[in-house]
């Protein structure tokens, strides 16, 4: 009896062990403003990996960094996401902006598609525009 357990025992553990760790992918880039100023040092940085494949649903984000600025631009970012989110077929595309207490002050205006298919070119940069 003795015997009979420990082999489920052993077995189970050898279970446990042989299954695989979730494989994380990551995008990295930065966001840049072509206006000569500084930005405030409380303002923040916010920068989300979405799918954008329906037109008349909100896009669904994969992944997002949100914090304070630290330095000047470019500013750079580091995305980690999932690579069984992504749907063959489907198209992702990356959104930043900065805002200084809850306002906001620059936005990308420009579409900036990825391909999650470990052909996008890295670092990726995104242009933000200020809002007026």
């Amino acid at each position: 009896m003795k015997k009979l357990f420990m082999l489920c025992c052993a077995s189970l553990l050898a279970a446990c062990s042989s299954t695989s760790p979730s494989h994380q992918a990551s995008l990295d880039g930065e966001v840049f403003y072509l206006q000569r100023i500084a930005l405030p040092p409380s303002a923040t940085l916010s920068v989300s990996l979405q799918d954008v494949s329906l037109m008349d649903a909100p896009a669904v984000t994969l992944a997002s960094q949100a914090g304070p600025i630290k330095g000047n631009v470019p500013l750079p970012f580091h995305l980690t996401y999932d690579p069984a989110q992504v749907k063959p077929g489907h198209r992702y595309a990356l959104s930043a902006r900065i805002e200084l207490d809850g306002k906001l002050l620059f936005i990308n205006t420009e579409h900036h598609g990825v391909e999650l298919d470990g052909s996008a070119v890295q670092p990726v940069r995104i242009k933000v525009d200020p809002v007026r």
